[in-house]
């Protein structure tokens, strides 16, 4: 077996990340890991016990190493993957606990003290390409993958990517990536797609493999891949279109239908007949689905008029009667 790890300080830092990452490994597979031979897994397994690493060997059909618990080893070194694992595991409890964007830097600014620098910089990398537009339970994507696409989109490099979509259904794109987003609890790739010549979003969790190709392509027209990615969601090619007419102030209307959810425009009154109190606008909303529709116009607590569908002014005055029934406490 030829082994790529010539230097034996490399190769037995590397061995000792191994036994930092499992409860112990075999001979054999820290042989195949480190792609030299066993005598030579022997042998620096001996330099870290010289060096004051406490490593127990466990015999039997299954024997191999392990650290001793409780001892002490040398610093820790991190690969870009796992940084990048960590930033999406930081990121995630963030937005869940509630805890301040500075705890999530100066816990991946220790981190990149411990890293390699060549690591170092192509975490910085991935770092300054990604942006959380809103907060959520972020999703969990492959940190391969998202190391992979966010070096691209520094470096505007072509992508080849195996997805599959939320319906299941796979494909092979040819992508230019233009921004990382992490959006209402999952993170979303904004690229071009080379084939289709359009503007495409894919969930990066959907995203099987990708490919960076020596291709390289013109920067896009707009940088704010959160903006392009938000506006792509209130477009979208859903099966149901709603118009709703609302009597409200813009901020009012947000917080319950943000700009992710619905296209909003300000109706302003003929000139000859103004009327007094709070403005209406249009809300367009692209939904899969119309059952939750009802409630947010319940919580608006304003004047709200349903132009379309049909089908939604029939879940309303549905949900309408449910309610007056409930109020008057009549029995069943």
């Amino acid at each position: 077996m030829m082994g790529s790890m010539a230097d034996p300080t490399v190769r037995t830092l590397r061995l000792l990340e191994l036994l930092q990452s499992a409860p112990q490994r075999t001979v054999a597979e820290l042989a195949e890991r480190l792609e030299v031979d066993e005598r030579t897994v022997r042998r620096d397994v001996a330099r870290l016990v010289a060096a004051g690493v406490h490593v127990e060997s466990l015999r039997g059909r299954y024997g191999g190493y392990r650290l001793a618990p409780g001892s002490r080893v040398l610093p820790v070194v991190f690969s870009s993957e796992e940084v990048v694992a960590v930033f999406l595991g930081l990121a995630r409890a963030q937005a869940a606990s509630g805890a301040p964007e500075i705890a999530v830097q100066t816990a991946l600014a220790k981190i990149r003290r411990a890293m390699r620098p060549r690591d170092a910089e192509r975490v910085d990398t991935a770092l300054a390409v990604t942006t959380r537009s809103a907060p959520g339970e972020a999703a969990g994507p492959d940190p391969a993958v998202t190391l992979t696409l966010a070096e691209a989109v520094g470096a505007r490099r072509v992508v080849d990517l195996r997805y599959r979509s939320t319906r299941g259904v796979p494909s092979r794109r040819r992508v230019h990536p233009h921004g990382l987003v992490a959006h209402s609890g999952r993170w979303y790739l904004v690229a071009f797609d080379a084939d289709k010549r359009e503007d495409r979003t894919f969930r990066v969790d959907g995203i099987l493999t990708a490919r960076t190709l020596p291709e390289t392509f013109p920067p896009p027209g707009r940088a704010d891949a959160a903006a392009r990615l938000i506006e792509r969601f209130a477009e979208a090619d859903y099966r149901w279109t709603v118009v709703l007419r609302i009597r409200a102030a813009e901020d009012q209307i947000r917080a319950h239908l943000p700009p992710s959810v619905a296209r909003l425009e300000r109706l302003d009154p003929a000139p000859a007949r103004p009327e007094p109190g709070p403005p209406w606008h249009r809300a367009e909303i692209h939904a899969e689905s119309l059952g939750w529709i009802p409630a947010v116009i319940a919580a608006l607590d304003c004047e709200v008029r349903v132009e379309s569908p049909g089908e939604l002014r029939d879940l309303v005055r549905d949900a309408a009667t449910r309610m007056l029934r409930a109020a008057s406490g009549a029995g069943a």
